[in-house]
């Protein structure tokens, strides 16, 4: 993690090719400074500025960086978290070059999107952490039809439009002695880009919300601003322990309840039945076809016809 900080640093020409040599004599909380310093840098279309102008929260968006191009936010985010920045800070940037899904899967993040990743500091016990996957993709979800799109949600951390993915979570939480020390939320949309962009498997599969919403151009800081909102209101209900609440509206959004699915777990351990619902733990219940219920924590999702 240290040697990748130094590396953006480099990159962007605040330390010399001779001090990212000396890597370790570099201080990290200096490499921390300088990394936020970096973050108020000016970027092309996402911004600082434009995004507090919109802005009507009380803990997201406390800190917000902004950055052109990085490895990862969610690795920025969780070095930051690392060294003490606060619950709320948020790590922005324009385009992503290693960001990477569920299982590791790479997560392609050209410009034109919205990759941002949220520090959160829950005082909940680790067993909890996972619902915070479900609670974004119900703030994603509810900012697309605040604005007139039918987004729906795929267990368990996609949003799709029509069938088609236009956002994803990846929910990485830290764990220490049995505490959660933070959670780094990890948002994925697809506002600006190119379809053609992405890799000949994705194409088919994507969309994004400027083909939706059929504008020439989404402003990712208003849609970024009225997320951080969404999502502030939901994330208040999982510190208060109003579970229920939440998975009433994933339940309202859901596209994957009701239908016949297939998950692909790990090490390829495959489960097929109908989706029947999710319970308190974020878990997928699926109906097999000898009537029993199973319960499934984590996996690829897929439909099948």
């Amino acid at each position: 993690m240290k040697k990748e900080m130094t590396k953006l640093l480099l990159e962007y020409g605040i330390i010399s090719s001779e001090e990212a040599e000396k890597i370790e004599s570099i201080n990290e909380e200096t490499i921390a400074k300088s990394i936020k310093e970096l973050g108020f840098n000016q970027t092309e279309n996402i911004t600082q500025e434009k995004i507090e102008e919109n802005l009507d929260t009380e803990v997201l968006g406390k800190e917000i960086y902004c950055f052109r191009k990085v490895l990862s936010t969610n690795n920025i985010a969780k070095f930051l978290a690392n060294h003490g920045s606060p619950e709320g800070t948020i790590v922005i940037s324009e385009i992503q070059t290693k960001a990477r899904g569920r299982s590791g899967t790479k997560w392609e993040s050209p410009e034109g999107g919205i990759w941002m990743s949220i520090i959160l500091r829950p005082n909940l016990e680790p067993a909890k952490a996972s619902l915070i996957t479900l609670a974004a993709g119900v703030a994603i979800a509810k900012t697309m039809r605040n604005r007139g799109i039918d987004a729906k949600i795929k267990w368990p951390n996609d949003v799709l439009i029509e069938g088609k993915k236009v956002s994803g979570v990846l929910t990485e939480a830290n764990i220490t002695f049995n505490k959660l020390d933070y959670v780094i939320v990890g948002v994925g949309i697809d506002t600006n880009l190119n379809i053609e962009d992405l890799s000949e498997d994705l194409k088919a599969g994507a969309t994004t919300l400027h083909d939706e919403m059929k504008i020439e151009k989404v402003d990712e800081n208003i849609i970024i601003a009225d997320l951080l909102k969404e999502f502030e209101e939901i994330y208040k209900l999982y510190a208060d322990q109003q579970i229920e609440a939440i998975l009433k509206d994933w339940r309202d959004n859901s596209d994957t309840i009701g239908k016949y699915v297939e998950i692909t777990q790990a090490l390829g351990q495959k489960s097929i039945g109908y989706a029947v619902g999710i319970n308190k733990e974020g878990s997928l219940i699926i109906e097999k076809t000898d009537g029993t219920l199973e319960k499934i924590i984590s996996g690829r999702c897929r439909a099948i016809e």
